[in-house]
């Protein structure tokens, strides 16, 4: 085989051509990605979702419980409330009864003691006793005659008559329960 003597030139190549940045995997690539992000905020938007609806059954079931126990609650109040009220009644009566025994005992201490007035500072005071013996035997009668309504009505009557006088009382009458109970 013969050699060619004819020298060896380059090939002659085209001129290379500006490389441009391809502009469609850019494209591509941001569509991916608000396309998984837009996928992302949907999917929490349904986890949010689902969150607000299990916490509204939550909340329901609480709701029910509770209005339950209210329910519960405002019955055994109302209970106690009327075992209250019958014990309260039962205490006033026993307390008038007390009272109207009192002051039917003081009257005839006061009766039995009217002679010995008598004999000692004269038969005018020994009257002012037997007066008083007998008017406390008969507001005890009287007492003991009226129902607890009754008695209720009479306090509010006499302290709507005569407010100041009612607050006199009571102020004296709280001096004396803070005194008994401070011992």
């Amino acid at each position: 085989m013969a050699k060619s003597t004819t020298p060896k030139t380059p090939a002659k190549r085209a001129p290379a051509k500006k490389a441009t940045p391809a502009k469609e995997p850019e494209v591509t690539h941001r569509e991916e990605a608000k396309s998984r992000f837009n996928a992302a905020l949907e999917e929490a938007k349904a986890g949010a979702a689902a969150l607000k609806a299990e916490a509204g059954e939550v909340v329901g079931t609480y709701r029910e419980q509770a209005k339950g126990r209210s329910t519960d609650l405002v019955t055994d109040a109302k209970t106690y409330g009327e075992e209250a009220k019958v014990r309260a009644g039962e205490l006033a009566v026993e307390g008038k009864t007390k009272a109207s025994d009192a002051l039917a005992a003081l009257g005839q201490m006061v009766a039995d003691n009217a002679a010995k007035i008598d004999e000692n500072f004269g038969p005018q005071y020994g009257d002012y006793a037997r007066n008083a013996a007998r008017s406390l035997q008969e507001n005890a009668a009287k007492l003991e005659a009226k129902s607890i309504e009754e008695i209720g009505e009479d306090a509010r009557t006499f302290v709507r008559e005569k407010p100041g006088t009612a607050l006199g009382i009571a102020a004296v009458a709280g001096y004396l329960l803070s005194r008994l109970f401070r011992r």
